[in-house]
């Protein structure tokens, strides 16, 4: 059940992600759920080293959708040089 779960909110924190962030994106079901999965691996990793986090602890769903919308900004940045 865990990794459903991880799905869910992946697509959910992915989505809140893209609302958020201005401008149109080409991203289906699946690239918006791994920007989501990203952004709450990446937002644990960050607390974690920053101290905000103990080892084991998940992130924060604020913080998944901040670092979510980050890797957004760096993908439509990346996408626009094409």
């Amino acid at each position: 059940m865990g990794i459903i779960w991880t799905i869910i909110i992946g697509f959910v924190v992915g989505l809140i992600a893209k609302l958020l962030h201005p401008g149109k994106e080409n991203m289906g079901f699946i690239a918006t759920t791994i920007l989501g999965v990203l952004g709450a691996v990446a937002a644990q990793f960050l607390g974690q080293a920053l101290g905000w986090y103990q080892a084991g602890e998940t992130a924060g769903f604020i913080a998944s959708v901040v670092v979510a919308i980050v890797l957004l900004m760096i993908y439509t940045r990346v996408i626009a040089k094409r």
